[in-house]
């Protein structure tokens, strides 16, 4: 069960829009449905009908659902052939990230016009300080509803969000909010709003944990809260014991950082069908591999460690990683180191998923690089950059060439001469290679 169906729906009037948001300076705003959101903004005669997002192939996985959908069951990370059994009417579309990374870019500036203290967690939510903005723009909750009225504006689409003292009950009254709405938790009543929920509710309970808790008699966050911490360390170990005993006290300190570090760029892909081809194999991790260095390139960053995932056809998942001298962005390099692992690895199986990672990231302006001996100046890495747009001088020079070859084809041009005739056409064309121009003759000077 999504965490989204953990959180009761239920809004009473003293955490709605209305209530004493006194000291609630964390936003969570959360897009509804993003990406099925964005493809109906793109297609309106798709509003009102259920829309999945996903991968369409008999592997594939349900990205998004519009709520049209999920009335059927259908949920996020859900196999796309079971979509299919519960929602057979819906219509199944491909992602298109190039289309919600810039939903996403406009959504991210109206964030940082009201507040710069911005974290993006994802591509479609993100944490907002506001405590700096109030003597500008009002209290808190009539900052979410002016953000909520823009982004609906702006861009066609909706959002939710929950107002909070904190991230952790901002981020579950934003749960609550959806879809469309707003829920805002009284400094004087974060309690009160927390304890009655599951503790599935709760960040860091999953599906096994919660039923190590329930075999405990722990259902709510209330009951975790008056548990000994002894008997939640005996049975989840000290870590997660201390995290769930701090949250069920609603004690969650952590500041908005606005900078979100990426840990690691990759890209991954599940087979339509179990896959055995060293072939097939090896052009799908270049594939992967080009998109990784894309991506990397796209962020400004490059990476010292490349990993590979192996997937078997039993669901035994693989992984080999290896550091390289320096980091790169290059894709040839994260290519040739991907094959020696999976070369060196040999699982000798049919295999479903195949993924590249790089790991260690550093920004590009600022990693060292190092020319290894014998190598050129010049390589792999030149070819990747996008090349520069020509100057404006260059472009003048370009243009008189051309001139000048306009002049030998209306003067000079013969079908075995330079300004040879295309057949049948009559239009002449340079010959190919370089262009040599003659020297201007000296301008005259009197004695």
């Amino acid at each position: 069960m999504g965490r989204s169906q953990q959180v009761p729906r239920g809004e009473a009037a003293r955490f709605g829009p209305d209530a004493d948001d006194t000291g609630c300076t964390i936003l969570h705003v959360d897009m509804d449905a993003f990406y099925a959101s964005v493809e109906v903004r793109r297609r309106p005669d798709l509003r009102g009908k259920p829309v999945v997002v996903g991968g369409i192939g008999p592997r594939g996985v349900v990205s998004a659902a519009s709520y049209e959908a999920r009335r059927f069951g259908v949920r996020s990370a859900m196999p796309s052939v079971r979509a299919r059994r519960l929602c057979p009417q819906a219509v199944f579309l491909p992602p298109d990230f190039t289309e919600y990374s810039a939903a996403s870019r406009a959504v991210m500036r109206i964030f940082r016009e009201v507040t710069p203290l911005v974290e993006p967690l994802s591509m479609d939510e993100a944490f907002l300080d506001i405590a700096g903005a109030q003597r500008l723009l009002g209290r808190p909750a009539a900052i979410a509803a002016l953000i909520r009225r823009r982004i609906a504006d702006e861009q066609a689409l909706t959002c939710s969000v929950g107002v909070a003292p904190s991230k952790f009950v901002a981020k579950l009254a934003s749960t609550r909010a959806k879809p469309d709405g707003m829920v805002v938790v009284p400094a004087g009543l974060v309690l009160e709003y927390l304890h009655p929920l599951p503790v599935a509710a709760l960040w860091g309970v999953g599906e096994r944990s919660a039923e190590v808790l329930q075999r405990l008699g722990l259902r709510t966050v209330g009951d975790l809260s008056q548990a000994p911490v002894g008997m939640l360390r005996s049975a989840l170990g000290e870590a997660a014991a201390q995290h769930l005993h701090e949250l069920a006290w609603a004690r969650d300190p952590r500041p908005v950082v606005p900078e979100h570090v990426e840990k690691s760029i990759g890209a991954e892909v599940t087979f339509d069908v179990d896959i055995d081809d060293p072939l097939v194999l090896r052009r799908t991790l270049l594939a992967l591999a080009r998109r990784a260095a894309g991506r990397l390139r796209g962020a400004g960053q490059v990476g010292r460690t490349v990993s590979i995932k192996v997937r078997m056809a039993d669901f035994r998942t693989l992984s080999r990683s290896r550091t390289l001298p320096g980091p790169t962005d290059v894709t040839n390099e994260i290519f040739e180191t991907a094959w020696a692992l999976y070369d060196a690895l040999r699982p000798g199986d049919r295999i479903r998923l195949l993924g590249v990672r790089i790991e260690g990231l550093l920004d590009a302006d600022r990693a060292p690089r190092q020319l290894a001996l014998g190598a050129r100046e010049h390589g792999w890495a030149e070819a990747e950059r996008p090349r520069t747009r020509p100057s404006p001088g260059s472009a003048r020079r370009r243009s008189s060439r051309q001139a000048c070859w306009s002049r030998v084809r209306a003067g000079l041009g013969s079908r075995n001469g330079p300004g040879r005739r295309d057949r049948g056409t009559g239009v002449g064309r340079p010959p190919q290679g370089k262009i040599t121009t003659p020297e201007p003759r000296p301008a005259f000077r009197p004695a």
